[in-house]
């Protein structure tokens, strides 16, 4: 399982022009399902997601969780968070898992998420959504399970706060003209 776990002060999921999900302070979550993935994956990301310490204290530490916070989540299935470039220049998504276990899963994590009493928004699985945040704040979580041997990795890197839209099949020329737009709005 993958997730890129994202802070932010507010973020929403559209679809047609028409939001779906929208959360105000808290974190925006994409998910990413492998075909190994079983339900202690699941398990094992919303306690790590839920008590990342991500969030400001009073003396300006990133030492309070989502829950200490009272935050909002915002979790949107993201197939593609399990592309492999490793070879040639297209990914492949053969890791992926089959949408009918990959929407259990999702669905498995929503709930568990709800069942900490985190107010969780959701995007629709399988749909072409677009997604909007104003964040600073970007890790991404990895779960791999291979041959018995578990290991983590973890990555967190500062980003300017500001906002960020991403249309799922815009280039990188047209995702930089937004994302110009909407700083100069």
């Amino acid at each position: 399982m993958r997730a890129v776990v994202q802070r932010v002060k507010k973020s929403s999921v559209s679809i047609d022009k028409k939001v779906i999900g929208e959360i105000g302070q808290g974190l925006m979550v994409l998910i990413g399902v492998a075909k190994t993935d079983e339900t202690r994956d699941v398990d094992y990301l919303v306690e790590k997601i839920l008590n990342l310490r991500v969030f400001e204290d009073e003396n300006g530490k990133m030492n309070k969780s989502l829950i200490e916070i009272n935050g909002e989540m915002l979790v949107i299935s993201q197939f593609t968070l399990l592309g492999n470039c490793r070879k040639g220049r297209r990914p492949s998504f053969i890791e992926a898992a089959e949408p009918e276990k990959a929407n259990a899963l999702y669905e498995n994590f929503i709930d568990q998420v709800r069942q900490h009493g985190v107010s969780a928004k959701t995007g629709q699985f399988r749909a072409m959504m677009d997604v909007f945040l104003l964040g600073i704040l970007v890790a991404m979580v990895k779960r791999n399970d291979k041959n018995a041997r578990l290991w983590n990795e973890w990555k967190l890197t500062r980003i300017a706060p500001e906002a960020i839209s991403y249309k799922g099949k815009d280039n990188l020329k047209d995702k930089l003209k937004i994302l110009t737009q909407q700083c100069h709005e």
